[in-house]
């Protein structure tokens, strides 16, 4: 209880509001107070504020739901999608998506949008859930592509999300909107022979001023019961010739489409101003099928942001809900452009227009969670961010709901730097059960002068519920002296993820004047979770001791991960750094860059090769080829947004049809479209051959559990890469892959002939795929050895470290995987392994507390699964099934947990 002994240093000082963040003209952000640290004077004039230092460096709070205890939220959220009803399971998803938010995983977040389209029945949740999905794959960057073009799926389809009702086909199949229409008719010809009948048929005529509107009275009546009854009722108009209709509000040109549309039950024949007058007619007149006619027309008509704002007024006036949605759509899928529109802001943060749109169902919480995600990403600290987090606590209807609302509503409110407000809101947010949100309520009060009372919250929530790292990460900020530096350390023992307590101790030892050491305490983080703040601190640290060329490489990967980026405190802008520092380095040619490339990438330099390969385009940014190899780099480092940007960027630019096929067919595989990826890789071929052509054939058809007969498919088709024109680099990575297939088939002897074949080009990655062949010919040493051989050459060696343990004894084994989990904390099977020697060992307790200490951090489905198998061997039934259920959650489908789910279940019905 060490957090105790701080009262009495905060009772007998004076604690003053300061924040530099407002009186230090250097400061903004996190790194909010800085000085000079006995640096060298190029070192100060690129410097423009000093380094930072701790007094005031402050971790993020974050802005989505954190749950104390993720496997218990996982597992309750898997129960209740079994057991809901059909109608309420999409917003679940949404409960979902919300809850795994935190884990920050973008494929696990997309399948849980996915799902709550799949179960979405009315048409305002199929707009906003498809425009979503278009928005996180970020549609809108593609040139080219239209808000309201289609990808040819179901899944993201404009025209089909306008289909009210539950739809048992997959939202992954085909939509019809690249099928034939059928042959349109010649209005003209049509019009001609309406107007030739019209003689012989009509019987009533409607009197506008001083025109007739000759029409058949049967059919006017057909159109509604008013009419009905007006015609053939006991009205004076059903004795009547002609009927006076110059007061109804209709014009001449009006009404004859009326007449029209009573005989051909068409309005595609009009200008969309008549149909839009038919509209208000047939609302007039209770039409009902008229009104649907002319709403599902409109509609139909909208294509762009002016058609739109023109539109949903008429929509709105005259409660049509299919040109409301179909106006919403296309301010949706225009996003985040259209949030700069301030009337299109008008139609969402307008208190009349909000009620209006919920009169037709409309506005609704998921509308304005995808909205305020926008415009949060956009700018964090803006008015459209406030006014729409302010409709979605308006439409907030569940307790998270409301505390999803009233936390963000807080974090904006703390950006903002308007600290009663976000006191308020996370006060707000505590009581709707949000537990997290008491960090914001802490940080308020510090921010306000308050730093005893803000430890002292902190103090409190860390003794009254289980403590998680991010507990004592923030009664850090609060706490002085070495009970500071003490939290910081007891966070990341139980959160190594947490990035604050690494900067915190790297900036300490800077105070100290130990700037290498700071820099490899960042190192760290760095090693196995890349961040643009950690970088930009590692690059001031490298200015600092003037080595310009680490500093540059570390801003140049800065700006791949984050390319607007705005250094010290935003400041400066990450690529006006990159200039001057370019200055002060050595000026590489294309040649040297692609050696330097070859030699980054070779020794499994990824931060390296991203910054090679941003110089190079910075010389030629429309280089497609260069954009590609960024975004395999990205996704090695599981950086997947910045990498389908690079690939977009690569589809963007490229001249070429056959280029432009391949990099769509990555994008359409990472989707999991694997089917369309490999008709695009077949189309490209056809154009011309060449090496990412077949190899992206090769690693879309390998992505399954291949049988013999695939297997040789696939082999074939890497043997036709390695004939085509590639370099080194991507020819190393074919002829690994290739090694790695053989294996599979048992052939060895040409698995080592391509794992030796990809060493001698320096494909280092290929020691591994050697030494998998050695131990599978039972040559122990030789495979220990050669994994050796790939951690004294790679860069990044955590893998390198957890594979070698395979080839040891257990003890050699224990320290390859401790050191593995030191360099990597998210590499899971270290844990495994060790949680399984434990049980092995009859240390049941300590087994689970392995496991445990990282399901904290990282609920992974195969620790879950490995955990709830111990619980089940235990006896522990209940602990067994949430730990199944939370796993489940993760991946419904996976068949090891339902199978060991579905037995826990039986056996705990049996004792019953």
């Amino acid at each position: 209880m060490h957090g105790f002994k701080l009262f009495d240093r905060f009772k007998s000082t004076q604690v003053h509001a300061l924040s530099p963040q407002d009186s230090n003209p250097c400061s903004r952000g996190k790194l909010s107070k800085c000085k000079f640290t006995n640096i060298g004077s190029v070192a100060q004039a690129l410097l423009p504020c000093g380094l930072p230092t701790t007094e005031l460096l402050e971790p993020s709070i974050d802005s989505y739901l954190k749950p104390l205890d993720y496997v218990e939220s996982l597992a309750e959220i898997y129960r209740r999608l079994n057991t809901c009803s059909q109608t309420y399971k999409s917003l679940l998803c949404i409960e979902q998506f919300s809850i795994l938010r935190g884990l920050g995983d973008p494929k696990l977040l997309r399948r849980c949008l996915c799902a709550a389209r799949q179960y979405a029945i009315d048409v305002h949740s199929k707009v906003v859930l498809s425009a979503w999905l278009r928005y996180e794959r970020r549609g809108d960057e593609f040139i080219g592509v239209s808000s309201k073009d289609c990808s040819g799926y179901i899944l993201e389809c404009p025209m089909a999300a306008m289909v009210s009702g539950f739809h048992s086909n997959s939202i992954y199949d085909h939509c019809q909107c690249g099928q034939d229409n059928l042959e349109a008719v010649d209005n003209q010809i049509l019009m001609g022979n309406e107007g030739s009948s019209l003689e012989e048929d009509s019987d009533v005529s409607f009197c506008i001023g001083d025109e007739l509107v000759r029409c058949v009275r049967f059919k006017i009546a057909s159109l509604s019961s008013p009419f009905r009854a007006m015609l053939y009722g006991s009205f004076v108009e059903s004795r009547r010739d002609k009927i006076d209709f110059s007061k109804v509000g209709i014009s001449v040109k009006g009404m004859r489409a009326v007449q029209v549309y009573s005989r051909t039950r068409r309005v595609d024949l009009f200008c969309p101003e008549i149909v839009l007058e038919l509209l208000s007619f047939a609302n007039r007149f209770c039409c009902e099928e008229l009104k649907s006619v002319c709403d599902a027309h409109l509609a139909s008509l909208v294509c762009g942001i002016e058609d739109a704002l023109i539109l949903i007024d008429h929509g709105l006036e005259e409660r049509a809900n299919l040109l409301v949605a179909s106006c919403l759509q296309v301010f949706l899928r225009e996003l985040p452009n259209s949030l700069y529109n301030h009337k299109v802001m008008g139609v969402f943060c307008n208190s009349e227009a909000r009620e209006r749109l919920a009169m037709l169902g409309h506005a609704s919480f998921l509308l304005y969670y995808f909205l305020s995600q926008v415009a949060m990403e956009e700018n964090m600290a803006s008015n459209a961010a406030v006014m729409l987090l302010e409709g979605l606590e308006e439409f907030a209807t569940e307790k998270w709901q409301k505390a999803l609302a009233l936390h963000q509503l807080g974090c904006i409110m703390l950006e903002r730097k308007e600290y009663k407000g976000a006191q308020f809101y996370f006060e707000a947010a505590v009581k709707e059960g949000h537990v997290y949100s008491l960090t914001g309520v802490a940080r308020t009060k510090y921010k306000q002068g308050q730093q005893y009372s803000a430890f002292r919250l902190m103090n409190s929530l860390i003794f009254k519920y289980k403590p998680v790292g991010w507990m004592y990460q923030e009664r850090s900020l609060y706490g002085v002296g070495q009970e500071k530096i003490m939290d910081s350390n007891t966070a990341t023992e139980l959160d190594p993820t947490l990035s604050f307590p690494y900067k915190f101790r790297a900036v300490l030892k800077v105070e100290e004047k130990q700037i290498r050491a700071a820099i490899t305490e960042i190192d760290k983080i760095i090693s196995f979770k890349l961040s643009p703040d950690c970088l930009e601190l590692r690059a001031w640290f490298f200015i600092a001791l003037e080595d310009f060329e680490s500093a540059l490489r570390d801003i140049r990967a800065l700006l791949t991960l984050e390319p607007k980026y705005m250094m010290f405190h935003g400041r400066v802008s990450g690529d006006h750094l990159v200039e001057l520092l370019s200055h002060r380095v050595r000026q590489w040619s294309l040649a040297d860059s692609w050696m330097q490339l070859y030699d980054h990438w070779s020794s499994v330099d990824d931060i390296g090769s991203l910054a090679v390969i941003h110089q190079m385009l910075s010389n030629d940014p429309a280089k497609s080829l260069l954009w590609f190899r960024q975004s395999l780099l990205l996704l090695r480092l599981n950086c997947q947004k910045a990498a389908m940007r690079c690939l977009r960027l690569a589809r963007n630019h490229t001249s070429s049809m056959h280029e432009r096929l391949i990099y769509e067919g990555w994008l359409l595989f990472d989707s999991g479209h694997r089917e369309e990826a490999l008709s695009r890789a077949e189309k490209s071929i056809s154009i011309q051959r060449s090496f990412e052509a077949f190899f992206l054939m090769a690693y879309t058809l390998a992505d399954t559990n291949l049988d013999p007969e695939s297997s040789s498919t696939v082999i074939q088709l890497l043997e036709e890469a390695l004939r085509c024109p590639s370099d080194g680099l991507r020819k190393g990575q074919a002829l690994n892959n290739l090694g790695s297939i053989y294996v599979d088939c048992g052939k060895l002897d040409q698995a080592a002939d391509c794992y030796m074949n990809a060493l001698n080009i320096k494909h280092t990655r290929a020691h591994q795929g050697l030494a998998r062949v050695y131990h599978l010919k039972n040559q122990r040493k030789a495979a220990f050895d050669e994994m050796t051989k790939l951690i004294e050459k790679a860069h990044s060696s955590a893998s390198a470290y957890e594979k070698r343990s395979e080839y040891c004894d257990r003890e050699k084994a224990k320290d390859d995987l401790n050191m593995a989990t030191q360099l990597d904390p998210l590499r899971t099977y270290p844990y495994r392994y060790r949680a399984a020697v434990l049980m092995d060992d009859q240390k049941e307790t300590e087994a689970l507390e392995e496991l445990t200490k990282a399901i904290a951090f990282k609920p992974e489905l195969q620790m879950l699964h490995l955990r709830a198998a111990f619980y089940e061997s235990m006896g522990d039934k209940t602990s067994a099934l949430q730990d199944c259920e939370a796993a489940l959650c993760l991946d419904q489908n996976h068949t090891d947990t339902l199978d060991l789910y579905n037995r826990t279940q039986d056996q705990a019905t049996r004792s019953i």
